[in-house]
């Protein structure tokens, strides 16, 4: 075997066996992303690239189902997935507001947002989670190793233990279908 594929199909198990250390971390967000659907309000989801595509893919399992049943739809909304909003927000208020001018408008209080950036420090994902202060929205981050300046503005943070942009990410979307599991779970 090619020895690049070892290197990253062995650093991928370390980084996904560093989440075991988290797993507490998880199961307290899975309850309260769950308790906010049970309530009837929205998790909003926003990122840039990879952390984009992760937030668009985490909110359709969440609207439509993730693996097992046939349990209701439930609300979920990725701020990265409507691209004449992004654009036009983009265009008109610069793009460090596409995401904080759209929860502005769609979020309310006692909603949730779950802000991806694997540096922790996205411009628009941390203006974000401003908007969802000053809406009473709980904030949610999933970032890498030192958190960066979403430490500062969430009220839980997940860091993975890794500065490898494809491993964070790779950890993102495994803890987001953890959460989808939890959550087909507790509504079928």
């Amino acid at each position: 075997m090619n020895t690049d594929i070892k290197d990253i199909i062995n650093e991928h198990i370390h980084t996904a066996n560093s989440l075991l250390d988290n797993s507490g971390m998880i199961e307290e967000i899975s309850s309260i992303v769950i308790n906010t659907l049970k309530t009837g309000n929205t998790i909003f989801l926003c990122g840039n690239g990879g952390s984009a595509s992760d937030s668009i893919h985490i909110a359709a399992e969440i609207v439509g189902k993730f693996n097992s049943g046939n349990r209701k739809s439930l609300p979920a909304i990725s701020l990265a997935s409507n691209q004449s909003n992004i654009t036009s927000i983009g265009n008109d208020f610069g793009f460090n507001s596409i995401f904080s001018r759209q929860l502005d408008g769609l979020g309310k209080s006692k909603d949730l947002l779950i802000a991806l950036s694997t540096s922790g420090n996205s411009e628009n994902v941390i203006n974000a989670l401003k908007s969802a202060e000053k809406l009473n929205i709980k904030r949610i981050g999933f970032t890498g190793l030192d958190g960066g300046k979403m430490l500062n503005h969430c009220d839980l943070i997940l860091k993975v233990s890794s500065n490898n942009t494809a491993r964070i990410q790779e950890m993102h979307i495994m803890i987001g279908h953890i959460i989808c599991q939890l959550i087909d779970n507790s509504f079928n």
